[in-house]
């Protein structure tokens, strides 16, 4: 019995977050009020407050999954490029900027988040799901003699940053595309001058 009021439960989660993902992404945070949420994930207003205290802590479950899925997008892309540690890089950031065309990330994940949850919670979603991988990567390039071991988790948190302004810029721009290719490009740049040489 318990773990069949486990699964409910889990269940009841998952639906409330991801028709609170449609809302949000749709709508934005301001717009989107807890009664739409409760309609569209079919759940009643008690059993929302059972596993979220306020409609605050509801948009943060929905960002952490976002940013864990665009965290595994871009790993997927880093791996598919091969085993040069510097095109798995060049890989990554690419398919995160890609990613920055889609509406309900511009949304969730770019505009809204840092005025709903703050800056130092949205930096730490994207520290805890995607700073691992990058400082990973940047490891690999460093035992190749090609970056400064000493730097690298320096570096993972620069180009951390610098991505997500990069995605940021996209979100706000008048033309996504055109400002989807000049990021794509400084990306290029900086991975390339990041690597060119060991400056041991």
């Amino acid at each position: 019995m318990t773990d069949l009021r486990l699964e409910k439960g889990k269940a009841t989660r998952d639906r409330l977050i991801e028709a609170a993902r449609r809302l949000f992404g749709k709508r934005g945070y301001e717009a989107t009020s807890i009664e739409a949420v409760l309609a569209a994930a079919r759940v009643k207003r008690g059993s929302l407050y059972h596993h979220f205290q306020s409609k605050e802590a509801l948009f943060d479950a929905v960002l952490d999954r976002q940013v864990a899925g665009i965290s595994r997008a871009v790993g997927l892309a880093a791996r598919a490029a091969g085993p040069d540690p510097v095109e798995t890089l060049r890989a990554g950031c690419s398919r995160w900027l890609r990613m920055a065309l889609d509406p309900a990330i511009q949304r969730i994940v770019l505009l809204d988040a840092p005025a709903v949850v703050g800056w130092k919670r949205w930096r730490q979603l994207d520290e805890q799901h995607t700073l691992g991988g990058l400082r990973a990567n940047l490891k690999r390039i460093a035992r190749q003699g090609r970056l400064p071991a000493g730097e690298v988790d320096v570096l993972a948190h620069m180009l951390l940053a610098a991505l997500s302004e990069a995605a940021i810029l996209i979100a706000r721009a008048e033309d996504p595309r055109a400002a989807l290719a000049a990021g794509q490009d400084a990306v290029d740049t900086l991975v390339d001058r990041l690597a060119l040489r060991s400056r041991h």
